[in-house]
């Protein structure tokens, strides 16, 4: 899992760096004017972990997250 950082230009996104593969599949976030979207090293790896578990199917049902938040 990667996070990378682009730009629209012409109606593409072009990613900063190496680019990426050819196919990949990618979400976009796309903050609203003024709005900005920093993390600190500490919160990038907290994400990125979580990225890793929602791959390897590590998740919860919603009923299982209710539960869980009402402790």
């Amino acid at each position: 899992m990667k996070v990378v950082t682009g730009k629209v230009v012409a109606g593409r996104i072009v990613v900063e760096g190496e680019p990426l593969e050819e196919g990949s599949i990618v979400t976009v976030l796309a903050p609203e004017q003024g709005e900005t979207f920093l993390l600190d090293s500490e919160a990038e790896a907290s994400l990125l972990a979580a990225m890793a578990e929602g791959d390897r199917n590590e998740v919860m049902t919603g009923e299982q997250l209710i539960h869980k938040l009402r402790g």
